[in-house]
């Protein structure tokens, strides 16, 4: 889930095209949205279910927006330098990992202090994180070389480089329970899988057109990627490595999220808004309209709040039982 979703001149194109996409799903209505003014230009969002704090990236500013759900509000920023682009939280360890593309590094943040308390080399153009929580190991993709880093969060160092199949991988979903990695290829439009515990890739699903955002359903191993370049989102079977469906949207999509206990996935395919879609029978539930084709999209896994990124206006909606 959890790199940069797409440059802001992709984000513009992605604005103009959702315009002309069709209806075919309900207008649908959150109780509360909530837009909050954290400035620059947000990239990437994750959020800690635990503590209730989002992490939202900035490389225009080179800071790390911090918000405080208790309050609706930027809660702190923290400075990091470089470009920050891709996030990543540990719940169990309550760290942030965030990487820095120019540098190839993985920055890791204390979500208790908001301090940085190490930088991890990942590889030249590492822009994509995720954490397999369970091992307490971090797995960062490059989009600019196709590597994929396995890095160790406590001693917070390279454990290995691993060469991926494609020139260049743009984002990385972690099952730690079934032990795989499913990453990203706009060049190839596939969907690359790591095999954990072989430490290598064991194949690849072929998917939409420039496959960008990528989220796993971890009851049951379902994989949702979001294409930019086509109007709907693939449904990979992990196991039987197959695009078993698409659910058809009104607008490219650039990212997508899953609340795990409903399965249900949010992704920015809707009409100039988000769009809800039923992950068990992959149809589209409901189009929620924000205005603006949005950016990055994460979601709360206890207060189900979804949030999503702005990245033309430098704000963050927060809507909540959508």
């Amino acid at each position: 889930m959890r790199g940069p979703e797409l440059s802001r001149r992709a984000l513009l194109t992605l604005a103009a095209a959702g315009a002309s996409a069709v209806a075919f799903a309900p207008a649908a209505r959150a109780q509360k949205v909530l837009l909050v003014e954290v400035g620059g230009t947000p990239e990437a969002i994750a959020v800690n279910s635990v503590t209730g704090f989002a992490y939202v990236s900035d490389p225009a500013t080179g800071t790390i927006v911090v918000l405080d759900s208790r309050t609706d509000t930027v809660g702190a920023v923290i400075p990091v330098g470089g470009q920050p682009a891709g996030l990543a939280v540990d719940t169990v360890t309550n760290r942030v990992f965030v990487t820095n593309p120019p540098a190839g590094t993985v920055l890791v943040v204390d979500g208790r202090t908001n301090d940085v308390v190490s930088v991890i080399p990942a590889g030249p153009g590492a822009s994509s994180v995720d954490v397999d929580e369970q091992a307490n190991r971090i797995y960062a993709v490059s989009d600019l070389t196709g590597k994929l880093a396995v890095l160790d969060g406590v001693g917070c160092r390279l454990l290995k480089l691993v060469p991926g199949p494609t020139p260049a991988l743009s984002s990385i979903a972690v099952d730690g329970g079934r032990k795989l990695a499913h990453c990203t290829s706009t060049g190839t439009d596939s969907l690359e899988i790591f095999d954990i515990g072989a430490e290598k890739f064991t194949g690849g699903v072929k998917v939409g057109k420039s496959p960008t955002g990528v989220a796993v359903h971890r009851g049951t191993g379902t994989v949702f990627v979001a294409n930019s370049a086509i109007h709907h989102l693939s449904v990979v079977d992990a196991d039987a490595r197959k695009e078993k469906a698409t659910v058809l949207l009104r607008s490219e999509s650039s990212a997508v999220a899953v609340h795990q206990g409903t399965n249900t996935v949010y992704t920015n395919g809707g009409p100039n808004g988000i769009a809800r879609v039923d992950g068990v029978t992959n149809l589209l539930t409901g189009d929620l309209s924000l205005g603006v084709n949005p950016g990055a999209v994460a979601v709360d896994q206890r207060a189900k709040t979804v949030y999503v990124t702005d990245p033309l206006r430098g704000r963050v909606s927060l809507i909540k039982d959508f």
